[in-house]
């Protein structure tokens, strides 16, 4: 497990580098998610290979995570490792951290009932850090790291969404 120490320099090591080649900071990743049956998904990303399913209570047989799982884990990890990235780069010991996504929502949005809009109506993550570090150097940290991290502005911006559609085997 790498210490707060090997994880400063590397990150340094790569601010360096983007500061000198921006463009290697643009980068685009492809994770593609396949059906397998009933409503399990495959889902890859390069070596990675994990799955989603749903409740067997709405039509799935709950043998993976739903995908509402997968994304509050992407935020609540996302959070946890920008938190400790950014406690490594400024040198304030962390004895221990969680950070616990909350989601509400109301189900009637993805089945179409009511006039519901079908995502989360308000998302909240608690951070727990047991750490020496006096509480204003704690606020601090959080603060950039929040300001820094990728899944926290994905849930919190509106950004471009486009499809491409592909049918038989051509696009359309």
């Amino acid at each position: 497990m790498a210490d707060q120490q090997t994880i400063r320099e590397i990150v340094e090591r790569n601010i360096e580098v983007l500061a000198l080649k921006p463009a290697r900071g643009r980068l685009t990743r492809v994770t593609r998610a396949r059906l397998v049956g009933g409503l399990r998904c495959e889902i890859e990303e390069g070596p990675w290979k994990f799955s989603a399913d749903m409740p067997a209570k709405v039509g799935g047989e709950d043998t993976a995570p739903t995908p509402g799982a997968l994304g509050r884990g992407a935020l609540a990890s996302c959070l946890t490792i920008g938190i400790a990235t950014w406690a490594a780069r400024l040198g304030v010991p962390i004895d221990a951290l969680e950070v616990e996504v909350q989601a509400d929502f109301d189900a009637r949005g993805e089945l179409g009932v009511g006039r519901v809009l079908p995502g989360y109506t308000e998302v909240r993550y608690v951070v727990k850090v047991d750490s020496p570090a006096p509480r204003q150097e704690l606020d601090g940290l959080l603060a950039l790291a929040e300001r820094h991290s990728p899944y926290l502005d994905v849930f919190g911006r509106a950004m471009a969404l486009r499809r491409v559609l592909h049918v038989n085997g051509a696009e359309v």
